[in-house]
């Protein structure tokens, strides 16, 4: 890779990188796990950047991207290694107004979404990440009607799931 475009990488990637700590929030569950799925999702993408041509935003494919690397991670490990439970883990957000009940909150919705499989979890993933049913589609790689049927079906499984 020329100097140019590892220059061009380094300096998106340093702008976009939040993506994939998302991404790996949502399929890890111990810092060890998102530590390793970042280094792998960066990987995969670095090896990917050269073939980037610009017809989607740089943000969409990285969510492809690092989604299609953490689903076969999730997949491969699935199979073999039981990872700790995310509970165990300390997780704290520094913030003066920060309520412990958001915090709560938050732990029940991953340990609700932790149940759902994986394209399921990648849908809902990017639903909460504001994007709109056709970047969800474009991104995932379903038709938008799919995207919304399955967002439905989502939604209603995660209330039963939250509200038995």
């Amino acid at each position: 890779m020329n100097k140019d475009l590892e220059h061009k990488f380094i300096s998106e990637f340093q702008q976009h990188q939040n993506i994939i700590h998302k991404v790996c929030r949502i399929y890890t569950n111990n810092q060890e796990a998102h530590k390793d799925l970042f280094q792998e999702i960066t990987i995969q993408l670095w090896k990917a950047y050269p073939k980037f041509r610009g017809d989607s935003k740089l943000s969409t494919w990285m969510y492809r991207i690092g989604l299609n690397t953490a689903i076969t991670l999730y997949r491969k490990s699935k199979r073999t290694i039981k990872t700790q439970d995310f509970d165990s883990v300390l997780y704290k957000i520094q913030s003066t107004d920060y309520d412990a009940t958001e915090e709560e909150q938050l732990k029940l919705m991953y340990k609700a979404i932790y149940q759902l499989s994986d394209i399921d979890k990648a849908l809902i993933f990017l639903y909460l990440e504001d994007k709109n049913y056709r970047e969800i589609a474009v991104t995932i790689g379903i038709s938008e009607i799919n995207a919304r049927v399955k967002m439905n079906r989502i939604k209603t499984r995660l209330r039963t799931i939250l509200n038995p």
